[in-house]
């Protein structure tokens, strides 16, 4: 049987759509893709009332600042890892995804989540061949810096 082999572009399409439409808690709080370059990412997400931590004051939960923000560092990272895959076939990139996983997250809660909209932006730092390091923020639509995290992946 002839295996299907992407472009990186194509690869890079298949991991982006694998986070945002076809992850369920992704789907659940709603992050959308803005922008993906190769060496980063930048999500959107709308708040809404289930995403409210403290309901008193309207902020948004914690663990879904530190979600985002995980997201956005792993997707940095695979479409890092796509770069080196050879050949980009359906299997190995699945293969691939399936093995890359997040050992660390360090969040810095900077100010209260509170905006309509958030925006999560990260980048790598370090790209190795087992772990790689990413940095990533997340801003309000008044873009306040809202947290910053710090996150070590298994890539290798």
């Amino acid at each position: 049987m002839h295996k299907k082999i992407y472009t990186l572009e194509q690869a890079t399409q298949l991991m982006s759509d694998a986070f945002i439409y076809k992850m369920p808690f992704n789907q659940l709080i709603g992050i959308k893709l803005m922008r993906l370059e190769m060496d980063f990412v930048q999500l959107a997400l709308d708040n809404k009332a289930e995403l409210i931590g403290n309901f008193s004051q309207q902020i948004l939960h914690g663990g879904v600042i530190a979600a985002i923000l995980d997201v956005a560092g792993g997707m940095v990272c695979i479409n890092q890892l796509l770069t080196r895959i050879e050949p980009l076939s359906h299997e190995m990139i699945i293969d691939r995804m399936s093995r890359m996983g997040t050992i660390d997250l360090r969040v810095d809660y900077l100010r209260p989540g509170r905006g309509t909209k958030f925006i999560a932006s990260a980048n790598i730092l370090r790209n190795g061949n087992k772990i790689s390091v990413t940095r990533a923020e997340l801003h309000n639509d008044k873009n306040q810096h809202i947290a910053s995290a710090t996150a070590t992946y298994l890539v290798g």
